[in-house]
């Protein structure tokens, strides 16, 4: 039944395909707090249980009960799924790094326009983002309008598009391939429609890609 529940997660979509490295952090989270979620459910369902096991040698005291299995048990569960959640959001955090890929992504109602300062003409694209295979880059997303939010789930997590302010989400893909991304935040009667894909290209690929952009200007 397990197999059969977690055959649901798979997809162009899923956060559980991970291919780049902040997507396989989030993946991991993921999964570590599904597992911390299993030990709190086990605890409670183990507390509930236990005076009827120990019936017959007494029951521990309603403030043992309370202290140990209301207060230290979920406390330190807890305790760890936010440290693991804070080691993970500070991997996904934009460092600054030289050699990075700088993109920025313009939302409007209802599509995506992503434009490369850094290179020769400063090229626009409608609806398909480029990024080289193995380096990561550097989304500065922004709205025309209304809020929209940037997500490519196998990339990585998502952003929020705002008039008016910019935010910046750091991804990489780790293979050449289409990934699928989608607005993640209701923007009106199109919202459905209103996607995008990256194309990640391997390194030559990508080289000239880019070189034909600067030949097109």
């Amino acid at each position: 039944m397990v197999t059969l529940a977690l055959a649901g997660c798979g997809g162009p979509l899923s956060t559980l395909a991970p291919a780049g490295e902040a997507a396989q952090a989030i993946a991991t989270l993921w999964w570590v707090m599904l597992a911390g979620s299993v030990v709190i459910f086990l605890g409670v369902v183990g507390a509930s249980l236990l005076p009827l096991v120990l019936r017959r040698w007494g029951v521990p005291s309603a403030r043992a009960m309370l202290i140990g299995g209301g207060l230290v048990f979920p406390g330190v569960v807890l305790l760890a799924l936010l440290v693991a959640a804070l080691l993970v959001g500070d991997r996904l955090s934009p460092r600054g790094e030289p050699g990075v890929l700088r993109v920025e992504a313009q939302a409007q109602q209802w599509a995506w326009t992503f434009r490369y300062p850094d290179l020769p003409g400063q090229p626009s694209i409608e609806g398909v983002l480029h990024v080289p295979v193995g380096r990561p880059f550097e989304v500065q997303v922004t709205s025309r309008d209304v809020i929209h939010s940037f997500w490519a789930p196998r990339l990585g997590g998502k952003i929020d598009a705002i008039p008016g302010h910019t935010n910046v989400i750091r991804l990489q893909a780790d293979a050449p391939g289409i990934y699928r991304g989608q607005c993640a935040e209701f923007c009106g009667n199109a919202h459905a429609m209103m996607d995008f894909v990256v194309e990640a290209h391997s390194p030559a690929d990508y080289a000239a890609w880019q070189a034909a952009q600067g030949a097109a200007e």
